[in-house]
């Protein structure tokens, strides 16, 4: 026989609404069917653990409003984390949440650190705001890494090794399921420097200080301002810009998502082409991670016949 206890159903209620608040969803009462839960505190690495582990494990990664590099867990969120079989992190000061968070450290895997020493230190950044997620800061380390696609492939070894830790009955399916991962990012690897190759040392500009690994990697000239695609620049981030310019003449201005038509026509007046290259830290609306990137590469082909001409 059951018994009910009203008092606890209501708690429970409760705990349940906040853990679905809009800092993301909880997903701590997905049905697993009894597999590994994996958590992911970025989208390319749930991305990877999803293509390694495919039905092996239970693969999560809340819904995210903004960018998960600035988004802080809630309760319920942290304590579904704990209580996963693994937790796979960016690193590189990604999580930066994580520094008042206790996670278990043995179910915790930092899928940057084979290239630790190459991490690329932030000094005298500006304090902006992203809209509803409030100000910060990109100070300190520079964390897209997957944007070097050799980096990307690194994580990607450190997922499927962690998983084939967790999971060793399952070694096989994951190490076969990882070699087509690593297969895919190394012609995603090779496509970029093809078309990087053809840009050259042709000065461009991004609208946001997170193509830092990818400027490195593929040996491309950027600089930096802090707009937002969904944001209309005013007549004061016209002028920075344009200072920019003057010592870097750039023709192309890389956007992480679609810019606003007004952002596009005032960039057209001073000489300034648009093209989106998405580093894709949260799910797309569209397609995945792989299909993504493939579409950035796509459309720097543009930047690229340009710079041909």
């Amino acid at each position: 026989m059951r018994t009910y206890f009203p008092n606890l159903t209501v708690l429970a209620l409760v705990v349940l609404v906040v853990g679905c608040d809009q800092s993301g969803s909880s997903d701590g009462d997905a049905d697993n069917n009894g597999k590994p839960v994996v958590y992911a505190t970025n989208y390319p690495l749930a991305y990877f653990a999803e293509r390694i582990a495919g039905d092996t494990a239970a693969v999560r990664f809340p819904e995210i409003d903004g960018d998960p590099a600035f988004w802080r867990p809630s309760d319920a969120q942290v304590a579904d984390m704990q209580g996963a079989d693994l937790i796979l992190t960016n690193g590189a000061t990604y999580e930066k949440w994580a520094k008042t968070v206790s996670l278990p450290p043995k179910k915790t895997v930092d899928t940057s650190v084979s290239f630790a020493s190459a991490l690329i230190e932030i000094k005298d950044a500006t304090t902006h705001s992203h809209g509803s997620e409030g100000e910060h800061s990109h100070a300190g380390t520079a964390f897209t890494t997957w944007m070097d696609f050799d980096q990307a492939r690194q994580q990607a070894i450190a997922v499927r090794d962690a998983l084939v830790k967790a999971m060793p009955d399952d070694k096989e399916t994951l190490n076969a399921n990882a070699d087509a991962l690593l297969a895919d990012l190394a012609k995603l690897h090779e496509d970029m420097r093809s078309v990087t190759t053809a840009i050259g040392d042709r000065p461009l500009v991004a609208s946001h200080p997170v193509y830092q690994y990818f400027a490195r990697q593929y040996k491309l000239k950027i600089e930096s301002v802090l707009w937002e695609p969904e944001t209309v620049p005013t007549e004061a981030d016209v002028a920075d810009l344009k200072r920019i310019l003057k010592d870097h003449p750039a023709a192309w201005m890389i956007w992480e998502g679609e810019p606003a038509s007004e952002s596009v026509g005032l960039l057209k007046g001073i000489g300034v082409e648009s093209v989106i290259v998405d580093p894709a830290g949260n799910r797309p609306d569209q397609g995945d991670w792989l299909s993504v990137m493939k579409r950035n590469i796509d459309n720097l082909r543009a930047v690229a016949g340009r710079s041909s001409n």
